[in-house]
């Protein structure tokens, strides 16, 4: 059964919650303009699959959020480079540089390649930055969804990062409303009784990952509806407080 099938026999049966965690991407987004709003379109979407719960998460990609912002920057389509100006004006210190690649910290704290900038999923001739303040577009969305659907759910912003040390690409949290972004297991006990003293996990990060594996880059899904977490996940959070590490406490740069 996929996770999708599963949505479907839970949209049908009232009051039964998921058997542990059900994943499906939103059909009928469509393409995302300047100005329009994310969540009615979201909230009409989810109302094929049953309409929203409250508790669930919604991970949305940052491309439909950086389009809806209006984040969108003309570009010369016939010159491959013609974006690499965007990424010194949106980076505060590079890191490490390797031919066309630049490994750059953004304002937001974040540290990627490019600054972020992303040309893939967007009309050729324009590039899309990433959002002002990703943590504000969760809320933003969030509340959009509570006025329209009457429902308290969770969003998650979602990006493609690589990762030091490792290869492959996987997508993590920029941003997040209504789920904490760490749950602390410090001071709780591992299965043999002994104290944890450093285990923080970055639930949005998991959760951002996961939505991929039905989201993929190229299926025209920008929106996973996720449903079964924790509810004691479910407070107030942010990527740029939580998970963001401050420089003083950074081996690395």
């Amino acid at each position: 059964m996929t996770s999708g099938d599963r949505i479907d026999s839970l949209s049908d049966a009232d009051g039964v919650e998921p058997d542990g965690l059900s994943i499906v991407g939103l059909e009928g987004i469509g393409e995302i303009r300047p100005g329009d709003d994310l969540a009615g379109i979201i909230v009409d979407a989810a109302a094929a699959r049953g309409g929203l719960r409250d508790g669930d998460v919604l991970v949305v990609t940052q491309k439909i959020v950086s389009k809806a912002e209006g984040r969108l920057v003309a570009v010369d389509p016939d010159d491959p480079l013609a974006h690499k100006a965007l990424v010194e004006q949106e980076t505060v210190r590079v890191l490490r540089r390797r031919g066309d690649l630049i490994v750059s910290e953004t304002r937001h704290g974040f540290v990627c390649a490019n600054a972020g900038i992303d040309l893939s999923n967007v009309e050729r001739g324009w590039a899309a930055l990433l959002p002002e303040d990703s943590d504000r577009s969760a809320r933003r969305i969030r509340d959009g969804v509570r006025a329209k659907a009457g429902v308290e759910v969770a969003v998650i912003v979602s990006d493609t990062f690589g990762r030091t040390w490792r290869r492959g690409l996987t997508d993590v949290a920029i941003g997040c409303a209504g789920i904490g972004a760490i749950v602390d297991f410090r001071g709780t006990s591992d299965t043999h009784g002994r104290e944890l003293h450093v285990t923080e996990v970055a639930v949005v990060d998991e959760l951002a990952g996961a939505a991929d594996l039905v989201l993929g880059k190229a299926t025209g899904k920008p929106v996973a509806l996720i449903r079964g977490v924790d509810r004691s996940w479910l407070r107030r959070g942010e990527v740029r407080g939580e998970i963001v590490r401050h420089p003083d406490e950074d081996l690395f740069r």
